[in-house]
């Protein structure tokens, strides 16, 4: 049996996965998830074979979980399911060592056979992204993402220094690098088209 942990954050998904999944006879669904930090638990608990999960979560997205247990000694294969298909989420997703990344649109009988191959140790990546995923590298840094995500969210200076413990020189700095970098004229520019590429 393979054995799978599901983290989605929008409860008749997670259970519509859950149900399909169930549905085949060598796949067994161990634990289900809200939010990236409780996947981490269940996957500590369980230790799956497979890690099925969205990227846009609360508390911890779906690569900040790949990335942490990436770290980690036991560590499941992971498949992101999602319906962002930017080619700078496929490439950070490789980066954190992700086995596989497919798209919610596709064919439901799809997903149990992904499942397998990637229990299995083959990569699988939607072919439509395949191609696009190598483009356009992320030029960003991971105190860059951290301070736009921040800006995105509608914080000044004031407060993005105070949520992210540094000083504000510290994040003028970081946030002009990432302005500069991504060519916009302001923070709140950077922050959405960044955004849109898929690099928060």
């Amino acid at each position: 049996m393979i054995k799978v942990v599901i983290a989605e954050d929008q409860t008749l998904l997670r259970d519509a996965l859950a149900t399909l999944l169930g549905l085949e006879t060598d796949i067994e669904i161990v634990g289900m998830a809200a939010n990236g930090r409780e996947a981490h638990a269940l996957v500590r608990r369980h230790q799956p074979d497979v890690l099925l999960t969205d990227i846009e979560m609360p508390d911890m997205t779906g690569l900040e979980l790949a990335d942490l247990l990436q770290r980690e000694t036991v560590r499941p294969r992971i498949l992101i399911v999602t319906t962002f298909d930017r080619p700078g989420y496929l490439r950070r997703a490789m980066d954190a060592g992700v086995s596989g990344f497919v798209l919610k649109d596709g064919p439901s009988a799809d997903l149990a056979g992904a499942i397998r191959r990637i229990a299995a140790g083959v990569r699988v990546v939607a072919p439509e992204l395949a191609a696009r995923a190598w483009d356009e590298a992320d030029p960003l840094s991971d105190a860059e993402r951290r301070l736009l995500r921040l800006a995105e969210a509608g914080l000044d200076s004031h407060a993005i220094a105070q949520a992210s413990g540094l000083a504000r020189g510290t994040v003028r700095n970081y946030l002009h690098s990432a302005i500069g970098k991504l060519g916009t004229a302001n923070r709140i520019e950077a922050a959405r088209l960044a955004r849109q590429k898929g690099w928060l």
